[in-house]
């Protein structure tokens, strides 16, 4: 079972782990994670890959253990975290770890991190394997874009990316943010999902910085507009952000457009430059070889390198907007290329694996086929727990279909949407295809509907 959360940003590399997978002799059923998380009852006895371990886990871990799945798990916000104090306590909780079996890190400073970790059960295995997110950056893959790359060339001409990181204080569900709206009755502000695992002080120090980088983009992107007259200005919103603001800011010029559409890959490799601040896309730009800017006009020490500092790290800095105007003009006549040096390629080895040789996919089924898991299903549980994890999902399922239907939930449809939005049959296998085209593989994949926003692979 492989859920995904955020289609534009997993769906394809989770695709490429389902083919592998399928290949290899495992029945996949991947999709939404909401989804999947509704049907497990009716699964068979399998492996469930978590993207997470978080505290808000705990409920769906247990129900998964009491009907019979395995659980093996990646943290898919591990690759950019913040300190190991505060990661411990926001993306950690020892009683979800302990329901895992394997752990698959990104690369050595994943698994270093991972080893820190005070409630990290002993009989837990780590496993270096890189990402399949990470296949998808190698240079050999570059190709399975080539269509949507040469369709953003068509569409957008010339252009600057800006991505926005800002989902902390601009989420889709204000619920999601790190703190919820100020009540009328006045009184300490509650936390919101964001928050959950952060001291009060961190948080209002997170929430406070973030905020001010939002407005010191929201006044950056319309003087890029005039600075670049004879090129385009996308912006791409993280992707549980409202991106109304961006919109707002769009009607400014004659050349800002909002979008995020698709998977941000082929954006980067049809940009001339792209402009983040602590973002993942950053790491994704210096893999790509596309000249990135991390904008930093205000600075604080602990965020912007403690917490975020990869991505900064492996991009050009700049301080101010005149710093950043220049850097990008070298940029656009050629002057300056992406950033590159032993440094930054060192940095970027200690937090990546599989760059070179097997894939992180063909590595992480590995592990799994050497655990046993294609000869036979996980034990069954006792009749009692079984029962226990049924009843449990069918509760929980209710009680998440009727928050489907809450405008403002964190569990709405509408986020549900913008997160995953509605797949064909036909769409996942065109993807397949490409895959199986560009590596020479995946000829007897068979991919059918198995429920809604969920699909089967077979081989």
């Amino acid at each position: 079972m492989i859920p995904v959360e955020t289609q534009i940003r997993e769906l394809d590399a989770k695709i490429l782990l389902a083919c592998v997978a399928a290949e290899r002799g495992f029945p996949v059923v991947i999709g939404s994670r909401a989804f999947l998380h509704f049907r497990v009852a009716s699964i068979p006895r399998g492996v469930y890959l978590a993207k997470s371990m978080r505290s808000l886990s705990i409920r769906m871990f247990k129900i998964l253990r009491q009907l019979g799945h395995e659980i093996v798990a990646w943290d898919e916000e591990a690759l950019v975290h913040p300190p190991p104090e505060i990661y411990f306590t926001r993306r950690l909780s020892a009683e979800t770890i302990k329901q895992v079996s394997h752990l698959f890190a990104w690369g050595p400073e994943n698994r270093d991190l991972f080893k820190r970790y005070p409630a990290l059960p002993r009989t837990v295995p780590i496993h270096i394997s890189g990402n399949p997110r990470g296949d998808l950056l190698r240079a050999d893959m570059h190709p399975y874009f080539d269509e949507e790359v040469e369709k953003l060339r068509r569409t957008y001409g010339e252009f600057i990316l800006v991505n926005t990181n800002f989902p902390d204080v601009n989420a889709f569900v204000p619920g999601l943010n790190l703190f919820l709206p100020a009540s009328e009755s006045g009184g300490e502000r509650r936390f919101g999902q964001a928050g959950l695992g952060l001291t009060r002080e961190f948080a209002e120090r997170l929430r406070d910085h973030k905020q001010t980088i939002l407005e010191n983009f929201k006044h950056m992107i319309p003087l890029l507009d005039q600075a670049f007259p004879k090129l385009t200005i996308v912006v791409r919103p993280h992707p549980s952000e409202n991106d109304r603001i961006y919109h707002e800011l769009a009607g400014q010029g004659e050349r800002i457009c909002v979008t995020n559409e698709g998977s941000i890959i082929p954006w980067l490799l049809a940009a001339r430059a792209m402009v983040h601040n602590g973002c993942t896309t950053g790491v994704e730009a210096y893999a790509l070889r596309v000249p990135a800017v991390a904008y930093l006009p205000t600075i604080d020490e602990q965020i912007d390198y403690a917490f975020q500092g990869l991505p900064n790290r492996l991009s050009y800095r700049c301080f101010h907007f005149e710093e950043l105007r220049e850097t990008l003009d070298r940029i656009l006549t050629g002057r300056l290329s992406a950033a590159g040096g032993e440094e930054r390629q060192a940095l970027m080895d200690y937090h990546l694996a599989a760059q070179k040789g097997p894939l992180a996919c063909d590595r992480i089924i590995d592990v799994l086929e050497a655990a046993g898991y294609n000869e036979t299903q996980p034990p069954r549980s006792p009749l009692e727990a079984y029962a226990k994890g049924w009843l449990h999902t069918k509760l929980r399922t209710g009680v998440k279909r009727v928050n489907m239907r809450r405008p403002g939930h964190r569990n709405s449809i509408a986020y549900h949407d913008q997160r995953f939005p509605e797949l064909s049959v036909s769409q996942v296998e065109e993807k397949v295809a490409r895959f199986g085209r560009l590596l020479n593989r995946f000829e007897t994949i068979k991919v059918e509907s198995h429920s809604k926003h969920l699909f089967r692979f077979d081989s």
